[in-house]
Formats: structure tokens, C-alpha cells, sequence
């Protein structure tokens, strides 16, 4: 009798569970539905770039979905960098772009920052790709991308009393490299990198002795591309760049 009856609770328990299993996967499906439809009005228009995402009440009575499917779908959307979502406002639809999937990777990154050698990784991938950029520009470059770089480096010069302003034009400096190859994909990564690594730039030492030497580096890698000197141009990268990591290791490693 108490086998029997322990066997029949044992039974109800997994039926409860099975239907919450089954419930949790109609809502997985249902989000995707939703997603999927969403997505494809982001990207024919429907949905224009910088517009709010339909109320949460109208993609329930849209979709016929209950909140907590609606709402795992805009965190999905969000997910893909679709729709920027900021707490107590309606979440705003972003057009697919490098910029949005980039976007989309800052929580990853973030996390992966925050382990051993995480913020060094990236940075050293920074180093590889502007060596390469710096490369490509000695050999490549044309007029108005050289007139692009001394404009940036005059920026540059004009900032250094200024730590806020000479923060800004030296990154806008290096994203001139970015824009040379006339590839989409790579002012995105630019901008990437920038926003992932700003929480240790903005904590370096910003003296304007320091800022006259980023300022002369960056005079030299420009003087190495006007000469069309490709070996030069990437050792000049490259040491400006190993002696700006001395300084913003500090930002996270002991002392």
C-alpha cells in the first residue's frame, strides 16, 4: 500500500515536471516566433532604425503572447543588438550592423576582461591589427587619407595641455588607420575596441608630459606613412603602443 502510494506521488511529481518542461519550451518557441518576426521587420523597414519597439502590451495583443514571452524576446532582440533597451523606457530598434553585432558582444567582453590576461588578449589584438593598418597605409594610403591623418595629428598637437580633448583626438587619430581600407567592418572594430578598453585608457596617468610623447609617436608613424616606409611605420606603431601599455597596465594590475 505505501509502495503504491509513493509510486502515484512519484508519478504526479513528474507529470508537474514534464508540463513545466513542455511550458518552458511553448514559451522558448513562442519567443523565437516573435523574434523571428521582428527581426525580419527591422531589416525590411518596417521597424525603422532609431524608432521605439512596439509597447509591450501591443506585441502581447500583435503576437497573441503572454508578457514574459514578449519580454524575453525584446532581451533576445537586445541579444542580437537589434534593440538598445535602457531601464523605465521603451526599447529603441537598431538596424542590423557591424556596429549593433559589436555592440552585442560588450557584455561577453566585458566578463572576459575581467579574467587573467583578458584585457592584455585584447589589447595585443589591437597591437596586431594597427600593425597591419599602419602597413597598409604606408603602401596604400592616398591624399586625402593623408590629409585625414594631419588633420587628426594637428588635433592632436592642439590637445595636449587638455586631458579630456587629447583622450579624444588620440583615438580619433588611430581611427583614421581604421578608415583606410575602406572596409565597413573595421571603423566598427575601431570603435569596439575603444568603448572595451576606455575604462582603463580614462584611468591612465594624463600629464601633458605623457601626452607630448603619445603626441611625437604618433607625428613619427605619420611621418613613416608620408614616406611610404611600411617596416618603419609598423615599428613606430608598435612601440608607441608597447609604451602605452606600460601605463594603462597599472589600471588593473598590483602594484
Amino acid at each position: 500500500m505505501w509502495f503504491s502510494e509513493v509510486r502515484e506521488t512519484i508519478g504526479v511529481v513528474g507529470a508537474v515536471e514534464q508540463f513545466a518542461e513542455a511550458s518552458r519550451g511553448g514559451a522558448d518557441r513562442a519567443a523565437d516566433a516573435v523574434v523571428t518576426r521582428l527581426e525580419a521587420m527591422i531589416g525590411a523597414g518596417e521597424l525603422a532604425d532609431g524608432s521605439f519597439l512596439p509597447a509591450e502590451r501591443e506585441l502581447m495583443s500583435r503576437f497573441g503572447i503572454s508578457r514574459t514571452v514578449a519580454r524575453e524576446a525584446v532581451v533576445r532582440l537586445a541579444g542580437r543588438g537589434l534593440v538598445e533597451t535602457r531601464p523605465r523606457f521603451r526599447p529603441v530598434v537598431r538596424r542590423p550592423g557591424y556596429d549593433a553585432a559589436l555592440s552585442a558582444l560588450g557584455g561577453v567582453v566585458g566578463q572576459l576582461l575581467g579574467q587573467s590576461a583578458g584585457v592584455k588578449n585584447l589589447y595585443d589584438t589591437r597591437v596586431f591589427m594597427e600593425a597591419a593598418l599602419v602597413r597598409y597605409a604606408a603602401l596604400h594610403a592616398r591624399k586625402d587619407d593623408i590629409a585625414a591623418l594631419k588633420r587628426a595629428l594637428d588635433a592632436n598637437e592642439a590637445a595636449i595641455a587638455d586631458a579630456a580633448e587629447f583622450y579624444r583626438s588620440d583615438m580619433a587619430f588611430h581611427a583614421v588607420l581604421y578608415e583606410l581600407p575602406r572596409n565597413p567592418v573595421m571603423p566598427s572594430i575601431h570603435r569596439a575596441f575603444t568603448a572595451w578598453l576606455r575604462p582603463h585608457w580614462e584611468r591612465m596617468d594624463r600629464s601633458s608630459e605623457r601626452n607630448r610623447s603619445n603626441f611625437l609617436s604618433h607625428r613619427e608613424i605619420y611621418r613613416c606613412i608620408v614616406e611610404r616606409d611600411a617596416e618603419a611605420a609598423e615599428e613606430a606603431l608598435k612601440g608607441h603602443l608597447a609604451a602605452a601599455w606600460e601605463y594603462v597596465r597599472g589600471t588593473f594590475e598590483p602594484a
